[in-house]
């Protein structure tokens, strides 16, 4: 078993639920103070939080306070396990479709 797998296992345990999916969605366009995070839910502030601090925890994001404002950020490379197991996935069969792809945009056929 990879080393890794731990490490999988946290990251979808936590993307299970639709909301931190939604949070994470968001943050992957860029960072976000909570009160913006929290507008499209219609959960209270502290139920947020409650979700924030499991996407924390996990290592999918970081938070700086200034003042009263707390900002959320996707850490870098917090999704990174999943492409790793993602790609491990992928059949011969699609690797072979990926190399012919990539053949056809760098010779394409002449008419």
């Amino acid at each position: 078993m990879p080393r890794y797998y731990d490490e999988l296992d946290a990251v979808l345990r936590v993307l299970a639920d639709p909301t931190r999916r939604a949070i994470v969605e968001r943050l992957v366009k860029s960072p976000a103070v909570v009160s913006e995070l929290a507008e499209p839910f219609s959960m209270a502030l502290p139920s947020l939080m409650q979700h924030l601090r499991v996407l924390e925890n996990a290592g999918l994001v970081t938070s700086q306070k200034h003042g009263r404002v707390r900002t959320v950020s996707l850490r870098p490379g917090a999704l990174d396990v999943l492409h790793l197991w993602l790609g491990e996935q992928r059949t011969p069969a699609e690797r072979q479709a990926d190399r012919l792809g990539i053949h056809l945009i760098r010779y394409p056929k002449e008419t």
